[in-house]
C-alpha cells in the first residue's frame, strides 16, 4: 500500500503543518501584504488624486500585457511608481513570497544572511525575504528607474534586515564590484530585456550566488519560456534545481501548454478602486525557478495544475515527477490515507510516495 505524504507550500499559509504531522487547518484566504508594508504603502499614496492613479494604473497595465520594450522604464516616474504600489505590489509581492516558501521547504536549514535583489523596484523581494527568513541581516538592492527607487528606499526603511543599501543600476548591464550573496533574486525583470541580456544576466548573477538563486516571471506561456531558457543555463552550470521542479532533465510540457502558479491575493479599498475591480481579491498567475550550490530536498511529484474533481468524491491531479514525465493521478476514498493527505494538496504543492509499513 502506498502512503502519499503532502509538501504543501500553500498549507504554511493555511496553518497547516507539513513533513507528515498536520494541526486543524486555519481558513484559507488570500495572502496580504505584512502590516508593516501596508502602512507604509498607505503613507506613500496618502494625497494622490485617485483619477490621476487610476490612468496611471490604465498605462502601466497595458505596457505590462503588450511586453513593451521601447527603452523605457515601465515605472518611468513618480506617478507610475505609486501606481505600482497600489495595483501590482500585492501581486508581486505574494509570487515572490510564495515562491521562497517552496525555497524553505526544499531548504530547510538554508538561513541567508546576505541578500542582492537586482530589479529591486520598491523592494519586493526584500520585504519577502525578510518575512520568510528572520536571519537576513544585509541586503543590496539594485534598481534602474530613479523613480521606484526612491519610492522604494522610503519604503524600506520599515523592513527588517539592520543594513539595507540601494544601488542605482542598470539589470542588462554588468553589474560589476559585486560580492556573493547568500540569496540572490531576479523578480519581474527579465520580461523587460532582450535575450542576450537575459542571458548574461542569468550568467552573472548565478556567479555572484552564494547559496540560492531566485528568478520570478509572470505566469504567461512567454514568462514560462523565459524561465524554461533560465533553467537550461543553470542546468548546464552545474545548479541543483530545488523549486519548483522536482528533476533536471527536460521540461516535459510543450506549448500551447506551460508551468505556471497562482496564488490569491487580498486588494484593498483603494486596490480595487484604481483597478475599477469589485471583488476583493485577485489570483496572481507566476512563474519559477530556484537553484542552488547544495540539493534539496525534492518531493516525487509536483502539482502543475488545479486539482479537479474527478466524480464520486475523487480527486484528480496534473503532476510533474522526478523522472521528468508529466502523469495525472486520481485518488478517492479507496486509497485511505493517501486520500485524506491528497485532498488538502493544492496547485503548486509538492506530493510524495512511500510504502506504508503492514498494520
Amino acid at each position: 500500500m502506498m502512503l502519499v505524504h503532502a509538501l504543501s507550500v500553500s498549507e504554511r499559509w493555511r496553518g497547516v503543518l507539513t513533513g507528515g504531522t498536520t494541526t486543524t487547518p486555519a481558513p484559507s484566504g488570500p495572502m496580504e501584504l505584512p502590516i508593516s508594508l501596508r502602512r507604509a504603502v498607505d503613507r506613500a499614496l496618502d494625497g494622490i488624486a485617485l483619477s490621476d492613479l487610476k490612468r496611471a494604473a490604465d498605462r502601466l497595465s497595458q505596457r505590462y500585457r503588450a511586453e513593451v520594450r521601447d527603452g523605457r522604464f515601465h515605472l518611468s516616474d513618480d506617478l507610475a511608481a505609486r501606481a505600482y504600489l497600489a495595483t501590482r505590489l500585492p501581486a508581486t509581492f505574494a509570487a515572490v513570497r510564495s515562491s521562497m516558501d517552496a525555497v524553505a521547504e526544499a531548504l530547510p536549514d538554508f538561513a541567508p544572511v546576505t541578500a542582492l535583489d537586482v530589479g529591486a523596484g520598491p523592494g519586493t523581494a526584500l520585504w519577502a525575504a525578510s518575512d520568510c527568513w528572520a536571519s537576513l541581516d544585509d541586503a543590496l538592492l539594485i534598481e534602474g528607474s530613479p523613480a521606484i527607487r526612491a519610492v522604494g528606499e522610503t519604503l524600506s526603511g520599515a523592513a527588517a534586515p539592520a543594513r539595507i543599501e540601494w544601488r542605482a543600476g542598470d539589470a542588462a548591464g554588468d553589474l560589476p564590484d559585486l560580492e556573493p550573496r547568500d540569496l540572490v533574486t531576479l523578480a519581474y525583470v527579465l520580461d523587460e530585456l532582450a535575450e542576450p541580456a537575459r542571458d548574461r544576466l542569468v550568467d552573472r548573477l548565478w556567479s555572484l550566488t552564494a547559496g540560492t538563486l531566485l528568478i520570478v516571471e509572470p505566469g504567461t506561456p512567454a514568462g514560462w519560456a523565459r524561465v524554461v531558457r533560465v533553467r537550461q543555463r543553470l542546468v548546464a552550470a552545474g545548479a541543483h534545481l530545488v523549486a519548483p521542479c522536482v528533476h533536471s532533465s527536460a521540461c516535459p510540457l510543450a506549448a500551447p501548454d506551460w508551468c505556471h502558479f497562482s496564488r490569491r491575493v487580498a486588494r484593498s479599498r483603494l486596490h480595487r478602486m484604481a483597478k475599477g475591480a469589485e471583488v476583493p481579491w485577485e489570483d496572481e498567475k507566476f512563474v519559477y525557478v530556484a537553484a542552488s550550490r547544495q540539493p534539496g530536498a525534492r518531493p516525487d511529484a509536483r502539482i502543475i495544475a488545479p486539482p479537479w474533481n474527478a466524480g464520486n468524491g475523487r480527486i484528480g491531479f496534473k503532476l510533474c515527477g522526478r523522472d521528468g514525465v508529466q502523469t495525472e493521478r486520481v485518488l478517492g476514498k479507496r486509497d485511505g490515507a493517501a486520500f485524506k493527505v491528497a485532498r488538502r494538496l493544492d496547485w503548486g504543492d509538492g506530493l510524495s510516495t512511500q510504502d506504508q509499513p503492514e498494520a
